[in-house]
């Protein structure tokens, strides 16, 4: 995929690039994003370095993984991170940061919802995942906002820091965003009961 860059009301979504370094570094010292995101812990200006250098750029060459920075505008400052990583055939799964001095703004959400219908009309997906441990309210409240429906727990659902976690799903199709699917689907009927088996 040739990096793209993406654009809502406010913000700008364009791919990492070397000069973004120090706003990377900066973002990350943050408790709260090591505390739930699989950042190094601590984080040096050295992964910073790295991520732009040579994680974002080969995840675009691969089609491993979508990275964005998200700006206010395109001279503001880096507000958030966002990704969209495959995770199979039409499936793919987004994760994201927000800088602490920028929540609670509705930024991440809208950012979101630009990376969804991307994803949806130019990579083809069929669903998109977020995953996030239960406790993670903010998080959540972020996916739901941006339209996700919660489906339930996973066990052993997410890999941090060494130990695999319990996590929260939630998903999004394109018909939540009245797109339309590049596969039919076929939900399953609200009133199917159990499956029955045998003979009377």
């Amino acid at each position: 995929m040739e990096p793209t860059t993406l654009t809502t009301e406010r913000l700008v979504l364009r791919p990492f690039v070397p000069e973004d370094a120090a706003e990377v570094y900066a973002a990350c010292q943050d408790p709260e994003i090591q505390r739930w995101n699989e950042v190094p812990s601590p984080y040096t200006r050295a992964h910073a370095d790295t991520w732009v250098h040579e994680t974002v750029p080969a995840g675009w060459r691969g089609d491993t993984a979508y990275s964005f920075a998200v700006r206010l505008g395109p001279q503001g400052p880096l507000v958030a991170a966002l990704g969209v990583h495959p995770r199979g055939e039409s499936v793919f799964e987004v994760g994201f940061w927000a800088v602490a001095e920028h929540r609670g703004r509705g930024y991440v959400a809208e950012a979101l919802g630009a990376a969804a219908r991307w994803a949806f009309t130019e990579l083809g997906a069929g669903r998109l995942e977020w995953r996030a441990e239960p406790d993670n309210a903010a998080s959540r409240a972020v996916a739901e906002k941006a339209g996700f429906r919660m489906e339930g727990i996973l066990r052993a659902g997410i890999r941090h820091r060494g130990t695999l976690r319990d996590c929260r799903v939630g998903a999004l199709l394109p018909s939540d965003l009245d797109l339309p699917p590049h596969l039919p689907y076929l939900p399953a009927r609200p009133d199917a009961g159990p499956a029955v088996s045998g003979t009377p």
